[in-house]
């Protein structure tokens, strides 16, 4: 197997997994940004989701840091309310972008799985972890489940 076939195998309740497979994966790591992080809120309340693991959720304000316009700043007004309701971490206008962060904060390792809503997240590959960049919805799913299905490449 690659080292992504290892990494989904090790991650779902297969012991090999092969191109075309369909996995249910559970994630060691799952964020959103401010630019997606309102609406992956907006879907996990409509829907009245719980969230899987605090410890193992966050979101990143790496779109627009400072929220320099209304839009962004009400985005980012949701997130902080929703972060501080549930006890999530807010990686905060200093840290930098979201996916590093994942890295320097020790949230993504080598053979881990991440999820983000920033669509750079196979930049985890650098450090051999799986990272994936999904859409509002999908995370939110991700957020509330622990767990996300792909179809091995």
């Amino acid at each position: 197997m690659t080292i992504l076939e290892k990494i989904i195998a090790n991650h779902s309740k297969f012991e090999t997994v092969k191109p075309g497979d369909i996995v249910d994966i559970s994630i060691d790591a799952r964020a959103a940004r401010d630019f997606g992080g309102a609406n992956v809120v907006k879907h996990i309340e409509d829907n009245n989701l719980d969230i899987d693991d605090v410890n193992k959720t966050f979101f990143t304000f790496d779109t627009n840091p400072t929220g320099s316009d209304q839009k962004y700043a009400m985005n980012q007004h949701i997130i902080r309310r929703f972060a501080r309701k549930h006890g999530i971490k807010v990686f905060d206008i200093d840290n930098g972008i979201g996916t590093h962060s994942m890295i320097s904060e020790g949230l993504a390792w080598p053979g881990s799985t991440a999820l983000t809503t920033d669509s750079h997240a196979n930049i985890l590959g650098a450090i051999g972890a799986f990272g994936q960049g999904m859409g509002d919805k999908d995370m939110a799913a991700a957020f509330s489940k622990g767990r996300v299905w792909f179809k091995v490449p």
